[in-house]
């Protein structure tokens, strides 16, 4: 009976963020269903302590899917990851619930932690197209992770990560539904701010040719 409840949710997820979904069948077709069913499979393994079984399964699942889930994280209902190629999840991981992954995804640690070493991630929260998050901290609950971001500190909720090193470019009370999975209208501060300089130097230049021709004026007489 779990089998096919678990079944029927992930068909259910499958079909409310993906609209390449035609038919139910399809499900058995996605890498991040196999993935996560394989998980769950090694998590229970790997909470009795049956790490080397644990760990043949996570494996054999992240050569065929390209998901490399450890079965020492902690996941939550409603996990899904698009296309999936390229993600990774660590062992100390812990993900809420109704989080979307995008392909390229890491959840992983610095290298200099012991313990816990992974992110925590909240509910709601969509990470993009090859993002990083690396490291202990907590990504609040309905953020966004910007495409190609490398997240590096604690998010607050409700927050809209872009950039290399990631920075919280929008943040506001307003909660975001697990349905927005825009990951290409997100604000853009490096272009913001090259605009803006951009704008400051041509005032500097009208400013410089009117002081040369206010020379030449006075040179003149």
């Amino acid at each position: 009976m779990g089998y096919i409840r678990f079944v029927k949710e992930e068909i259910a997820l499958i079909k409310e963020r993906d609209p390449a979904i035609k038919s139910a069948k399809e499900v058995f077709l996605y890498p991040s269903f196999k993935a996560i069913m394989k998980y769950r499979i090694a998590h229970k393994l790997y909470l009795r302590k049956h790490y080397f079984l644990a760990r043949w399964i996570s494996q054999r699942a992240a050569r065929k899917t390209g998901i490399e889930i450890h079965p020492g994280a902690t996941i939550g209902k409603g996990l899904f990851i698009d296309h999936g190629h390229g993600v990774i999840i660590g062992e100390t991981a812990i993900l809420g619930d109704n989080i979307t992954l995008y392909q390229g995804v890491t959840l992983g640690g610095t290298g200099k932690e012991k313990g816990k070493r992974h992110p925590t991630v909240g509910d709601n929260v969509m990470i993009s197209a090859g993002a990083k998050v690396l490291g202990s901290f907590t990504v609040g609950a309905n953020s966004k992770i910007g495409a190609g971001s490398v997240v590096l500190s604690e998010v607050p909720p409700n927050s809209t990560v872009v950039g290399v090193p990631g920075r919280v470019v929008k943040r506001d009370n307003k909660k975001v539904p697990s349905e927005d999975l825009d990951q290409v209208h997100l604000p853009d501060p490096v272009r913001t701010d090259l605009l803006r300089l951009q704008r400051e130097n041509e005032v500097l230049k009208e400013e410089m040719g009117r002081i040369l021709d206010r020379i030449s004026e006075l040179e003149n007489k």
